[in-house]
C-alpha cells in the first residue's frame, strides 16, 4: 500500500523509519504494493476486473487511505501506454468501484483484468529522513554484520503484526523472512543498493 500520512506520518510510496514517531524500539515500516519496480514510477493500485455492466471497474488501492488513489492525476500502465482518469464510484468488496477515462463497456474493463497503475515517483512528494518507497527496496544486496551475503530483497509482507522483509538467500543459503525494524536492519544504503541485517538468533 502507498501511505499517505500513516500512523508514523509518512508521504505516499514510503517507509517510515518512524523516526518523528520517538517509538522505542524504531520500526521501519513498508507498506507494500505488488507490481512495484524500481523506476521512476510507482504502482499505487491495480484494476481487479469489471463491476457491473457499464464499464466501471474493481479497483484495488494500494495506499493506506484507499481513495487517495484517485488524487493523483491519470495513473498508467506498466508500460505506459495507456492512461485514465480514475473517477471513484463507490466501496466494493475488497476494493474500490471505479471510472475510468475511455473505458465504457464490461468488456473493455474485464480486458484490464490485472493491469497495475502507476503514477510518476516526481508527483509523490519527498521523503524525509529513514523513509524509503517500497520500488527501492525490491532487489537490494542483504548483508549480515560481518558482510557475508545473504541473499536479496525478494518481496515485503505485512499480516497485521509489522513489515516483514523476504529476503531470497544467495548461493547455499536458505532465505530468510526478517522484521523490518532497526534492530534486525540497522542500515539501508540505497545508493550503494545495499542492506545491513542483524538476523534474531535462529534466523542466520
Amino acid at each position: 500500500m502507498i501511505p499517505t500520512g500513516g500512523p508514523f506520518g509518512g508521504p505516499p510510496g514510503s517507509t517510515d523509519g518512524g523516526a518523528a514517531s520517538g517509538r522505542v524500539p524504531p520500526t521501519l515500516r513498508i507498506l507494500p504494493g505488488p507490481k512495484m519496480t524500481k523506476t521512476d514510477r510507482v504502482c499505487v493500485g491495480a484494476i481487479a476486473g469489471a463491476f457491473g455492466v457499464k464499464g466501471e471497474v474493481r479497483l484495488k488501492s494500494f495506499c493506506t487511505e484507499p481513495t487517495d488513489i484517485a488524487s493523483y492525476g491519470p495513473l498508467s500502465t506498466e508500460k505506459g501506454d495507456r492512461s485514465f482518469r480514475v473517477t471513484l464510484t463507490r466501496p466494493v468488496a475488497g476494493g474500490l468501484g471505479a471510472r475510468l477515462s475511455d473505458v465504457t463497456t464490461k468488456e473493455e474493463a474485464d480486458a484490464l483484468r490485472g493491469v497495475g497503475l502507476y503514477v510518476d515517483r516526481a508527483r509523490l512528494p519527498s521523503l524525509g529522513d529513514d523513509e524509503f518507497y517500497h520500488a527501492d527496496l525490491i532487489g537490494l544486496e542483504v548483508r549480515d554484520t560481518g558482510g557475508a551475503l545473504l541473499g536479496r530483497v525478494h518481496a515485503v509482507h505485512n499480516h497485521g503484526a509489522g513489515d516483514i522483509l523476504e529476503v531470497a538467500g544467495a548461493a547455499g543459503r536458505e532465505g530468510l523472512l526478517l522484521p523490518f525494524t532497526r534492530a534486525v536492519v540497522p542500515t539501508v544504503d540505497l545508493a550503494a543498493g545495499r542492506i545491513v541485517a542483524d538476523p534474531p538468533e535462529g534466523l542466520d
